[in-house]
């Protein structure tokens, strides 16, 4: 049996909102109450769910961007993607210095080194070199997500959080970023935690997961 990479126990998170002036409270939403679980290391892991059940949320717990009460432990780094692949790159700089930049904010690697690993993974989101001196918005959707799985690998992670990364895409380049999925987790590696509302292609893409309901 595989060993568990990342570990949840009894995770509860809530939201608090105040209201405005003088005599203003707050209220408290709760979102996540008591999750347990274990996601082994190179498992695809689905999470599915109504809008609104705490799916993002959980992700963010992990991510330690939120607040939450219980424990989670992590055996490594985790990167996210995110839905709209086009609000996270920056529209001004050219494909290949998106994908360099994580290394270099990170001070890794001589400039020839960087570019060898930036051509290395072009090839292996499955983007032609040709893309490097192209500009987001000169991309498909498809090829915009694939950039953005590139430059949350290209630190080595061995966790990868998907939030929703098909949903703006249609149902071919979608189908083609879950076989993407498939390809990094067998040549990397990857666990992978998928989140997702669309439940064909939980079943399709993963191991195995979890459906959450909202608290409400």
């Amino acid at each position: 049996m595989a060993e568990s990479i990342i570990t949840i126990r009894n995770l509860s998170c809530a939201y608090i909102s105040r209201s405005f002036g003088l005599f203003g409270g707050k209220k408290i939403k709760p979102v996540l109450h008591n999750i347990n679980l274990d996601i082994a290391a190179g498992a695809i892991f689905g999470i599915t769910g109504e809008s609104g059940c705490g799916k993002t949320t959980l992700a963010r717990c992990i991510l330690g961007l939120v607040d939450y009460e219980g424990e989670i432990i992590i055996n490594s780094q985790p990167q996210m993607i995110f839905q709209d692949p086009g609000a996270s790159l920056n529209p001004v700089k050219k494909i290949g210095w998106l994908l360099e930049e994580p290394l270099v904010i990170h001070r890794l690697g001589t400039a020839q080194e960087r570019a060898y690993k930036v051509d290395a993974m072009l090839a292996r989101i499955g983007l032609d070199p040709s893309c490097k001196t192209r500009r987001a918005n000169e991309l498909s959707g498809g090829q915009k997500q694939r950039v953005c799985i590139g430059r949350a690998l290209m630190l080595d992670p061995k966790i990868l959080i998907a939030d929703e990364a098909i949903s703006s895409l249609d149902v071919s380049a979608g189908a083609q970023i879950l076989n993407l999925f498939r390809e990094l987790r067998e040549s990397m590696g990857l666990t992978i935690l998928f989140i997702s509302h669309n439940t064909e292609a939980v079943d399709y893409l993963c191991d195995n997961g979890m459906v959450m309901e909202s608290l409400l």
